[in-house]
């Protein structure tokens, strides 16, 4: 199931939603496809009554593990849009982290040889405010979501300014309401300040 339109802002749209890599349920996975062909195995040559029972049991747990996993992976998402960052998980209760593009400072990846041979790895954003530090694992293409993450701040930047000072909002030919709407949205944001919103307010009033 992908991630939820409803959640998004207006004007917010969805770049990746991505689950973890394949290889995050391959070893349950294994374990079930050998636990099944044991049994079939046992059942083929009529072997002890008892033996059969207990590979089923194992068999049983096998899959319920499976199972488990793979609804763990078909509830996690790591969403790119052109606003923000968003990881979200858990089958029954709900946990999530959401990471605006202006707080972003640093997005780095960690493969290790194995990871790198199946073309996944490991995320790590630094961003200002609470969340600091995080970093999220079974990444699929972990460079190219880097990559796209920078691309996603740098037109973020764009199209908002990135907080810059006034004169490089004159220069962008937009109205002083319109210039207004965009600080108080970036202040509602968290890029700027109460103080700096009010300092930038202040400059616009004053030329009107």
């Amino acid at each position: 199931m992908g991630f939820p339109r409803r959640l998004l802002n207006d004007g917010e749209d969805v770049v990746l939603d991505l689950r973890p890599h394949w290889s995050f349920f391959a070893l349950p996975a294994l374990v079930l496809a050998g636990a099944l062909s044991l049994l079939v195995t046992l059942a083929s040559i009529e072997a002890h009554e008892l033996l059969q029972v207990a590979v089923a049991v194992l068999t049983l747990v096998a899959l319920v593990r499976f199972v488990l996993r793979y609804a763990r992976w078909a509830t996690t998402n790591f969403v790119v849009t052109t606003d923000r960052l968003i990881h979200r998980n858990g089958v029954v209760a709900k946990e999530g982290i959401e990471i605006p593009l202006e707080r972003v400072n640093t997005v780095f990846f960690r493969q290790r040889m194995v990871e790198r041979m199946l073309r996944c790895g490991d995320l790590v954003i630094e961003s200002g405010g609470e969340q600091g530090r995080q970093s999220f694992t079974d990444i699929p293409h972990p460079s190219g979501v880097q990559n796209e993450i920078h691309r996603q701040i740098e037109d973020n930047q764009n199209r908002m300014t990135g907080g810059g000072p006034t004169r490089a909002r004159e220069r962008s030919g937009l109205s002083v309401v319109e210039q207004l709407e965009r600080l108080d949205l970036l202040c509602r944001r968290g890029v700027l300040t109460r103080a700096e919103f009010e300092a930038e307010k202040a400059q616009l009033l004053d030329r009107m």
